[in-house]
C-alpha cells in the first residue's frame, strides 16, 4: 500500500474520536492530518506494546533519528513519507515532532506525577504540542490559535486520563497528581485494586473540573478569523467534552471499564460541528 494508505488504515483500526473529525476535511489537509495521527500512533505503540523499556527506548531513539531524515529528505518509514510533502505548508516542525517522542520517553521515566505543573508538562509533550501542529495542518492567521490548541491539547488529554484511570493502572500507571491523591485521602492501592469510592468520586469530580476549565479557555481563546478553518479541533472538542458528560453521568465509573460514545453518535457530533461552522461548539463550551 501507498504511505497515505497506510496512514488511514492505522486510523481507521485505531476507532480513534480523530478519525470522525477528519472525515470532512478538503483531501490535503485530510491525508496531513492522518499521517500526523498514525505517526502519534506509532510512537505512542512503542511504549504501550513493549514490555522491556530499554528495547521501547531503542524504538523511540529511532523515531528521533526518522524525524532528523524527514527533513533531511531522507525518510525511510511509510508514516514519514506521508508526511513529507505537507512539511512546509502545514508548518510542520521537527521540534515539535521531537517534543511528541520526548512525552513517549517520559512514559518510560517515571509512572507518577507529584503535582499539577509536572503532570502539565506531560500533557504539553502528549497532546497539547499535537493541538499546535493540528492548527498547523487546519490553517491559522492568528498566533493566538496556537494558545487554543495548548489549552484544548490539555482538555483532551486530561479527558483521556479520566477515561482511561483503570486501563493506565492496569499498566502500572497512575497519572493523577500525588498531592491530589492526599488531598482527597485516595491511596494509589485503591486505585490498582479498582476501589470506587465516594473519596474518589469526590477526586473525579475535581479532575473533570479541571478538564472543563480548560475546554472554556480554549473556546475563549479561538479568533473568530480561524473559527472555521478549526472546525475539525472544534468537532473533536464536541466529542471529548460528550465523553467526559457521558463519564460523569455514569459516576466517573472508570476503574473496571471504558466509557465511550458510539460510531454513529461521534461522527453525528462531527457533522452537526461542521456544518454549524464550529459556532455553537465554542459557545457553548465557552462559558
Amino acid at each position: 500500500m501507498s504511505p497515505d494508505e497506510y496512514c488511514q488504515n492505522k486510523a481507521v483500526q485505531s476507532g480513534s474520536s480523530f478519525y470522525y473529525a477528519f472525515l470532512f476535511l478538503p483531501p490535503e489537509r485530510r491525508r496531513a492530518i492522518t499521517a500526523l495521527y498514525a505517526f502519534c500512533r506509532e510512537v505512542d505503540d512503542v511504549v504501550d506494546e513493549c514490555s522491556d523499556p530499554s528495547v521501547a527506548r531503542v524504538k523511540l531513539a529511532w523515531w528521533d533519528k526518522q524525524i532528523d531524515e524527514l527533513f533531511e529528505g531522507r525518510a525511510e518509514h511509510p508514516v514519514m513519507q506521508a508526511l513529507a510533502p505537507h512539511l512546509e505548508s502545514c508548518r510542520i516542525t521537527a521540534s515539535r515532532l521531537h517534543a511528541i517522542v520526548q512525552g513517549m520517553e517520559m512514559d518510560l521515566d517515571q509512572s507518577r506525577y507529584l503535582d499539577w505543573p509536572g503532570l502539565r508538562k506531560y500533557c504539553w509533550h502528549a497532546a497539547g504540542v499535537v493541538g499546535e501542529l493540528s492548527v498547523g495542518i487546519f490553517g491559522y492567521t492568528d498566533p493566538s490559535t496556537l494558545e487554543y490548541a495548548d489549552k484544548l491539547g490539555l482538555a483532551f488529554q486530561l479527558t483521556n486520563i479520566i477515561r482511561d484511570i483503570g486501563d493506565d493502572a492496569r499498566r502500572g500507571r497512575i497519572y493523577l497528581p500525588v498531592d491530589e491523591l492526599q488531598r482527597f485521602d485516595v491511596k494509589a492501592s485503591e486505585i490498582l485494586n479498582s476501589q470506587h469510592s465516594e473519596r474518589f468520586v469526590d477526586l473525579m469530580r475535581f479532575q473533570t473540573e479541571r478538564a472543563r476549565q480548560y475546554y472554556r479557555e480554549a473556546m475563549q481563546a479561538l479568533p473568530e478569523a480561524d473559527r472555521r478553518a478549526q472546525r475539525p479541533g472544534l468537532a473533536m472538542a464536541a466529542i471529548y467534552h460528550a465523553l467526559l458528560v457521558e463519564i460523569e453521568r455514569e459516576n466517573w465509573q472508570v476503574l473496571d471499564q471504558r466509557i465511550s460514545l458510539t460510531p454513529i453518535r461521534k461522527f453525528w457530533l462531527a457533522w452537526k460541528t461542521w456544518v454549524s461552522g464550529g459556532r455553537s461548539v465554542v459557545k457553548r463550551l465557552g462559558r
